[in-house]
């Protein structure tokens, strides 16, 4: 694994509407590595994945991003694309019109090392499909129209092993997920980071998606801070504990940091007040 960040994000801010809902956001993930982004339900976690991947409907109102030794802050969606960076969305849109062929065919275009000749494509697209217990002719339907909530996420990860990203950012993969659809998703995940040494940024509230995965660092966000961060034990405290005492010391952080309280830093926990099995 390399030491070298192949995501970095510095003093990120960002708002929608002109309401701050990041605050101050440092990130750093080595390439090959995976990361898991936690916190309760409205924690701001999805919005870092969009602003990462420079959704406009969010304005950054300060910090950088780099991605791959490059400042990306002022590129757009598509080039960040093009440049390896791939976000799952929680919920799938849907286009009718467009066939799911037509569609991958095109998200194929311009980039390097991708280009199918018809023949190879759809050798490959069988390959993925089969992979995937997904049936081919899915391909030929319109994109996310009709498709289960488990077909959409099996979508996403056909999506995922062809365009093989630098980094995959995934949004909450398993929500609503069966166990069938769920053990699929795992598989898809899987398969990426053993034919890519890819890197994975999973943004979950629920540790049921990371059982089967080796994780090299848990962040924790919470009123759109990140409030603490350790190795791969965290999850197994979050599974028996939950986000209860993180909400509550952020929120008295926060109050220090409103009365002026000196050396106070908002969001910022003391590892010593949690579980000694939680290691920074």
């Amino acid at each position: 694994m390399s030491a070298t960040p192949l995501l970095s994000v510095e003093g990120l801010s960002a708002s929608v509407d002109e309401k701050t809902i990041l605050h101050g956001i440092d990130l750093a993930i080595p390439a090959g590595e995976t990361h898991v982004l936690m916190g309760p339900n409205g924690a701001g976690k999805s919005t870092l994945g969009h602003v990462i991947m420079g959704d406009p409907a969010y304005t950054q109102t300060s910090g950088s991003i780099r991605f791959d030794g490059e400042d990306i802050t002022d590129l757009s969606t598509d080039k960040r694309s093009r440049a390896g960076i791939f976000l799952s969305f929680q919920a799938p849109v849907e286009i009718p019109g467009v066939p799911l062929s037509s569609f991958l065919r095109a998200t194929l275009a311009g980039r390097p090392g991708l280009k199918m000749r018809g023949k190879e494509f759809r050798r490959r697209m069988k390959e993925l499909c089969a992979e995937l217990d997904m049936p081919v002719e899915y391909l030929n339907r319109e994109l996310g129209v009709g498709f289960s909530g488990g077909e959409k996420k099996k979508v996403e990860m056909l999506q995922l092993l062809l365009l093989q990203p630098k980094l995959a950012i995934l949004d909450e993969t398993d929500s609503g997920l069966d166990v069938d659809a769920l053990g699929v998703v795992s598989r898809g995940m899987d398969l990426y980071r053993k034919r890519t040494d890819g890197t994975l940024l999973i943004i979950t509230h629920n540790t049921r998606i990371l059982e089967h995965l080796d994780v090299d660092r848990v962040h924790v966000m919470v009123g759109g801070r990140l409030v603490h961060d350790a190795d791969a034990s965290l999850i197994d405290w979050i599974d028996e504990h939950g986000f209860e005492r993180f909400e509550a010391m952020a929120a008295e952080a926060n109050a220090a940091e409103g009365a002026g309280a000196a050396g106070e830093a908002a969001g910022e926990l003391d590892p010593a007040d949690l579980s000694p099995v939680i290691e920074r």
